[in-house]
């Protein structure tokens, strides 16, 4: 973890010690490396949750065959709330793509 954190560092200090131009540039691939992992990560974190809200549906209409229609009521509705917390997370990298508050 040590190793990790100082080439962070190490890079960090790289981009920042550049020329205008440079730091510019190098801003930008950093913008566009940042947004590929926050969307990689909540997609990952959204197919997680959708997966545990599907098996815990099936698993309770299995129990009580009876209560399947309020069960799948209330899975789309807590599927909608984890799409739309991967929806914000491409909102965010696409702001730091394309409007980067960062970028003079």
């Amino acid at each position: 973890m040590k190793k990790i954190v100082l080439l962070m560092l190490a890079i960090a200090g790289a981009a920042f010690a550049a020329d205008g131009a440079v730091a510019n540039e190098t801003l930008k691939a950093y913008s566009v490396l940042a947004a590929g992992v926050g969307l990689g990560l909540a997609a990952l974190g959204g197919a997680v949750g959708m997966g545990n809200t599907a098996a815990a549906t099936i698993a309770g209409t299995a129990r009580n065959p009876g209560l399947g229609g309020k069960l799948m009521t209330t899975m789309f509705i807590a599927l909608a709330m984890i799409e739309a917390q991967v929806i914000y997370a491409l909102v965010v990298a696409m702001i730091a793509l394309y409007a980067n508050p960062f970028l003079g």
